[in-house]
């Protein structure tokens, strides 16, 4: 039983002390996805399986957005800050995760399958 969610994952980037203030495009970005992760109230358990749907470039044409529709995405952002990401908006602690199952594909719309 997954469940597709509409929202489009973002990498957690490397944070500094100067970003509680300055306000840099990717440190938006990603608060942006935690709060839409918590608005959906997504809950995960001791083991996640997750795939990450990425969305096509506006500028790909339609063959090659039908071509690899649903096929891997092997560019970044990497998985492992996808899901960095998506735990560390859903958990203050995550440290009672085990198992995690992550694979990123691409998508015409971005989603977060659990």
């Amino acid at each position: 039983m997954s469940r597709r969610y509409p929202i489009i994952p973002v990498a957690k980037p490397r944070m500094t002390r100067r970003d509680k203030w300055a306000q840099r495009l990717c440190v938006l970005r990603y608060r942006q996805f935690c709060d839409e992760v918590r608005l959906h109230r997504i809950h995960l358990g001791e083991t996640v399986s997750v795939v990450f749907w990425l969305p096509m470039p506006k500028s790909w044409s339609k063959k090659r957005k039908q071509e690899m529709d649903g096929k891997p995405h092997q560019q970044k952002p990497d998985v492992d800050n996808l899901c960095k990401s998506l735990l560390d908006a859903v958990f203050q602690d995550d440290s009672h995760v085990w198992q995690i199952r992550a694979e990123k594909r691409w998508s015409y719309e971005g989603g977060v399958e659990l």
